[in-house]
């Protein structure tokens, strides 16, 4: 659609007929027909047809004829885009006002407009490209997020010249910490600050073809220097000593492969306080009734809490249930040279402006770099790793792009570590086979790729006849640990806290999932506006159970823009996953009623009572490369080393057994530190 001055005022009457004025602003005057336009020039041109044919659909007058065609799928579908970036607000990006988003009463600060703060040093000079690379390196590690910061910080301290792989970009902060569209919690269809590139699948001859990695399907974390740590919500629970041995707990449930880890708690909590010092932990350890021990307390207090934490305290206490502080990597007081947080509105999804936030981004890749012993290439992908005729990995071809095409170079590695991602990790091991390995490395017994988990997720939003909504952020300050285990009928449980602060654009998905607002008009507004204030979201994951079933594969005829097969990924939740979803959507239902919830809803973002379409690797993606002591029923050994490679090995959450009912990248962190103790003893 050529944004001529007639097609301009056309697009204008339609965004105006689905968000009109009334007291506010309508969708033209807030800057939609702008963003729209722009999104049509520079991402996603191969819109303008579709939009074009609803604007002749709905002709001249599309405030008459849009109730008549309100069920057309193309009507529906640029419907979404304008209510979408209506509470965006693109205008506030122009810098021209923030008009949707006062009418919420939502804002960014806590106490005015503040501008954004500079980072910590990056290193930048640690930055590389192509031309840069070295013939060789002592140690390669492959990706930058929670288990890739780790690797690279303790392998510079040992003094190893080190490479740190990113397929990620290096993206500005204002980027990251001001569009509410292109972040990891909104996938509509535009680019993500926080990656993968759009348009990087190409499509199998015979017309076969799988989601963009820029699709939530894909279960990709994010991919950025820091990995997804840069955009996290940053919840730092520890797993329970009964998490790491399910199997002896719960039996071995038919049509799943319930394990225990090869070790237990007991060894992994010096390293649980150890990633609790060095990355910063806030928390109290007060009211968590599934704690094991601890040798030490958290680094900081918790972050003080408000009304919302007050109304759901009321509920627990009349319902005799215990509760908590959530436990962050955020800074509740200044740390290890970083500002203490200012309690914004928009934590996960975005980079921290202040870097209150605790990630491998200003942490342990920060040390690695100050180290100079350590260099980062960004917009890079390792695709293959390189073996000898024995067997032995000598090295990782890398691939990236740039205006003048694809380049590749094979670099020569002493020793390689992986922590992409459960994902992206088992796809790179299933695409580095060898005429010793057809199947891929460390594939013998058909066991990467396998086991895929992440985390459904049960929970509730309740309604109240009172504003609840303080807008503290980050927003998770109160939770239960009551129903980790223990719960009769299910397998493990979870834990269940309020939900972040959400921002205009998520609330309304929130909210129109449940049937609690309409879809677009004035009528939408108006429920917005008495809706937001008063809206309380309970959510909690619950621990899946693990099936031979769910698996990453790759498929040979569907290539990415380097010429390397992507992943599939199949399965989907066992029947005990479901049941435990309920009941812990049932333990949210309880918690918001006895908080005094005028009506309460089954929360439909997260599925509500169907069954996902695949497995749910997600954010939380897990278990592909499980680490055990028989190397027929896993991947590595207990030490996170690739069964017959000596010099290969993983820090990522690809190793986990299971995966908890918590966030676990506190997890991925403890045993990263373990991994590495262990590879440089």
């Amino acid at each position: 659609m050529a944004p001529d001055r007639d097609d301009t005022a056309a697009l204008a009457r339609l965004v105006d007929a689905i968000v009109p004025p009334d007291a506010t602003p309508s969708a033209s005057a807030t800057g939609v027909v702008e963003h729209l336009l722009g999104v049509l020039a520079q991402e996603r041109p191969d819109w303008a047809e579709r939009l074009t044919a609803v604007v002749t659909l709905l002709g001249e007058d599309p405030a008459a004829t849009l109730p008549a065609h309100a069920e057309d799928p193309d009507v529906f579908w640029l419907a979404a885009l304008v209510v979408d970036a209506y509470w965006a607000n693109p205008e506030d990006r122009a810098g021209r006002g923030t008009a949707a988003w006062d009418d919420l009463g939502w804002r960014r600060w806590p106490e005015g407009d503040r501008p954004l703060e500079p980072p910590v040093p990056g290193h930048r000079e640690a930055v590389i490209g192509p031309d840069d690379l070295a013939e060789r390196y002592d140690a390669v590690v492959v990706g930058s997020g929670a288990g890739g910061g780790v690797a690279a910080e303790a392998l510079a301290a040992s003094g190893r010249r080190v490479l740190v792989v990113e397929a990620g970009d290096w993206p500005a902060l204002a980027d990251v910490t001001l569009d509410h569209l292109r972040n990891p919690r909104q996938v509509r269809g535009l680019r993500l600050f926080s990656g993968p590139p759009l348009g990087t699948i190409r499509i199998a001859a015979d017309g076969s073809a799988l989601p963009d990695p820029s699709d939530g399907r894909w279960s990709n974390n994010a991919m950025s220097f820091g990995g997804g740590t840069r955009y996290y919500g940053a919840q730092a629970w520890r797993l329970t000593p009964d998490d790491f041995r399910m199997r002896s707990v719960y039996g071995r449930p038919e049509g799943s492969d319930l394990p225990d880890w090869p070790f237990g708690y007991d060894e992994l909590e010096p390293y649980y306080t150890r990633a609790e010092v060095e990355m910063g932990v806030s928390g109290s350890v007060v009211g968590d009734t599934s704690a094991g021990p601890r040798s030490r307390d958290y680094p900081m207090p918790p972050l003080p809490t408000g009304r919302t934490a007050a109304v759901l305290a009321g509920g627990a206490a009349r319902l005799g249930w215990s509760t908590t502080t959530v436990p962050l990597l955020i800074n509740s007081r200044p740390y290890d040279g970083r500002p203490a947080c200012v309690q914004c509105a928009q934590c996960i999804g975005f980079d921290c402006p202040v870097q209150a936030k605790s990630g491998s981004h200003n942490s342990t890749l920060t040390r690695a770099l100050a180290s100079g012993a350590c260099r980062v290439l960004p917009s890079a992908a390792v695709v293959r790793l390189l073996t000898d005729v024995s067997g032995r990995v000598t090295g990782v071809r890398i691939a990236g792009g740039s205006a003048d095409g694809i380049w590749r170079r094979d670099v020569a590695a002493g020793e390689v570590v992986l922590a992409g991602g459960a994902v992206e990790t088992a796809r790179l091991l299933l695409n580095s086979a060898s005429e010793r390995e057809p199947a891929g490395i460390g594939n013998g017994t058909d066991q990467v790729g396998r086991h895929l988990q992440g985390h459904l997720y049960g929970g509730a939003i309740g309604l109240f006849d009172e504003p609840v909504q303080d807008m503290l952020g980050p927003g998770p300050s109160i939770a239960t640990c009551d129903f980790r285990h223990g719960n009769d009928g299910i397998v493990g449980g979870g834990m269940i806290a309020n939900e972040f602060v959400p921002t205009p654009v998520s609330a309304y998905h929130y909210l129109r999932a449940a049937d609690l607002v309409p879809a677009w008009g004035t009528a939408m507004k108006d429920a917005m506006r008495t809706a937001y204030p008063r809206m309380l979201r309970v959510v909690g994951p619950i621990q899946e159970v693990t099936s031979v079933t769910s698996r990453v594969r790759v498929v040979p005829g569907v290539l990415d823009r380097f010429g390397t097969p992507v992943a599939r990924l199949e399965g989907g939740a066992h029947p005990l996953d479901l049941r435990a979803r309920a009941f812990l959507t049932g333990r949210a239902r309880e918690w918001l009623e006895a908080s005094g919830a005028a009506s309460v809803r089954d929360d439909a973002v997260n599925g509500g009572g169907r069954a996902p379409a695949g497995p749910s690797g997600g954010q939380h993606q897990a278990g592909t490369c499980r680490m055990g002591d028989d190397p027929a029923a896993s991947v590595t050994d207990p030490e996170g080393r690739v069964w017959g490679h000596e010099n290969l090995r993983i820090a990522d959450g690809s190793l986990h057994p299971t995966n908890g009912g918590v966030n676990p990248v506190l997890t991925i962190l403890a045993n990263a530190y373990r991994v590495m103790d262990r590879m440089l003893a």
